[in-house]
């Protein structure tokens, strides 16, 4: 399996089953070109046009799972938790979706835009997770001190910082987010260099790994 990540909330999975795109997002918004590529499936953690624009994914035939439930396409399963992108039961930003998909004998949880720590049925529900993709910028989503402790409660392999600032970004938007660095010192990593991606198979995990990935 690959792991590239495509800025924003967004990742490009490749696996034998087929490809996996998350949170596509529409380039004028965030700031960022976005990349042609192709999916079998798209997940859409919430419709607001920085996570939502399933229009730029090519591939004939993709589905879009952009709700809560459980579902199963060419042998990826993939299961949504209805969660609030805030901390006041979705009153501010609305609804967020996370998706904890299983491929490859691996199983990746994508936050999408997380505004709050997930009830205990929830995180139970995500204690088997392996690569954990997760916003870390704070303002509109989780910061790096609420990041933490869903790190700490799932306790996943491999941990994906997303959603935080970054010069290239559009600034107008996305200037109250805090950089990655704030993150990556809470958890301990003072010194962290970008790869261009992740690819792993489920026999060789590493134990509790942050990894940056370059966008």
């Amino acid at each position: 399996m690959k792991i590239q990540y495509l800025g924003h909330s967004s990742f490009l999975i490749k696996s034998k089953n087929g490809t996996v795109v998350t949170d596509p997002f529409e380039p004028k918004d965030v700031g960022l070109k976005f990349p042609k590529v192709e999916a079998d499936l798209v997940t859409v953690s919430h419709q607001h046009l920085d996570h939502n624009n399933v229009a730029v994914v090519g591939g004939e035939g993709k589905l879009v799972f952009d709700f809560p439930g459980e579902y199963e396409h060419k042998g990826i399963r993939v299961f949504g938790y209805a969660t609030s992108h805030d901390d006041k039961n979705g009153a501010d930003r609305g609804e967020n979706i996370i998706f904890k998909i299983l491929l490859e004998g691996i199983t990746i949880t994508h936050c999408g835009d997380l505004g709050h720590i997930p009830n205990e049925e929830i995180m139970e529900s995500l204690k088997d997770t392996d690569v954990l993709m997760l916003p870390v910028g704070g303002f509109y989503t989780i910061g790096p001190k609420e990041a933490m402790k869903i790190v700490n409660l799932i306790n996943p392999e491999i941990i994906i910082p997303m959603h935080f600032n970054d010069p290239r970004l559009n600034q107008e938007a996305f200037k109250d987010l805090l950089p990655v660095k704030e993150f990556l010192t809470l958890m301990g990593v003072e010194s962290l260099q970008p790869v261009d991606k992740l690819e792993l198979k489920s026999d060789t995990l590493p134990e509790k790994e942050v990894v940056l990935l370059s966008f």
